[in-house]
């Protein structure tokens, strides 16, 4: 459903979409024509491809072992296979994930997730491996040494999402900041206050450059050109998280962004600038 909702935008980037499954042909035939699907939908019934890949979903045949008690594997299960336990219907499914293969059918990058009720965006899969489409809303905050640009990868999520804020950051002339690992100063740092159901991961940095401060002849590493930083959240795909949200209809995050900024004579006081996001909610389609 999210891929169809981007399929317009992801051919004027000349990329393809197909999904692959162990569904039988008439169950994909019957969710495209409800669902409005336009792209391929490929039955791979017996499971060959997945296995060829290496993406066949083993915990299923585990937990239909002898082992099948087991208190770890039960835990595997509930990750990796289906919250309410397994069945034999389950046996040659897939483990999750998205696959990016150029025009001579080599792989070139591939991204996939640590649980099966959660799912990366498309649009933040193309941050991670190539150009994105352009924002579908910004905010623009300014400082007096930076110019903010807030942005995401979505500006729909539901339950299971994986999706990416976005800053792209431009230091005033002759400004820059700190980048991460730098002591003696304020690194640049992104905080986000804690929400429920929203799992945040590391943000994601882009290379810094190395700067020499000649009033205290120092070498930082730093940032003083255009950069832009990635933050990606999961909203949780569990059934507590889609009763919690159920008739919500807008995800709200907000933070702080941490940053000491010096020009080549001056450096100033370490500054906290709030930040925010709004994204609309849908419901899981089931």
């Amino acid at each position: 459903m999210e891929l169809q909702g981007r399929l317009e935008d992801l051919r004027k980037q000349e990329l393809g979409v197909a999904a692959i499954s162990y569904d039988a042909h008439d169950v994909l035939k019957r969710f495209a024509r409800e669902r409005g699907i336009r792209f391929p939908l490929l039955s791979d019934g017996d499971s060959s491809v997945i296995r060829r890949f290496g993406l066949l979903n083993t915990v299923v045949d585990e937990a239909l072992g002898p082992n099948r008690d087991d208190p770890s594997l039960k835990a595997d299960v509930a990750r990796y296979v289906s919250a309410v336990g397994v069945n034999p219907r389950q046996a040659g499914m897939a483990f999750p994930g998205t696959l990016v293969v150029d025009r001579r059918g080599r792989v070139t990058s591939r991204s996939f997730e640590t649980s099966y009720a959660e799912r990366s965006t498309a649009s933040s899969l193309r941050l991670k491996v190539g150009p994105s489409a352009e924002p579908t809303f910004s905010t623009r905050i300014d400082t007096s040494h930076l110019s903010i640009v807030l942005h995401a990868s979505d500006a729909v999520v539901a339950p299971g999402n994986r999706f990416s804020l976005i800053l792209d950051i431009t230091p005033r002339r002759d400004m820059h900041v700190y980048a991460p690992g730098v002591s003696g100063y304020r690194p640049i740092a992104l905080r986000l206050d804690p929400l429920p159901f929203v799992r945040a991961e590391s943000t994601r940095f882009p290379p810094s450059e190395t700067y020499v401060f000649r009033p205290l002849n120092e070498t930082v590493s730093v940032y003083q050109r255009p950069f832009r930083l990635v933050q990606d959240l999961v909203l949780a795909g569990t059934r507590d998280a889609q009763a919690a949200l159920k008739g919500q209809e807008a995800l709200v995050v907000t933070g702080t962004l941490e940053y000491q900024a010096c020009d080549d004579k001056v450096c100033f006081n370490p500054t906290s600038v709030s930040v925010g996001w709004s994204l609309s909610l849908r419901p899981l389609e089931r």
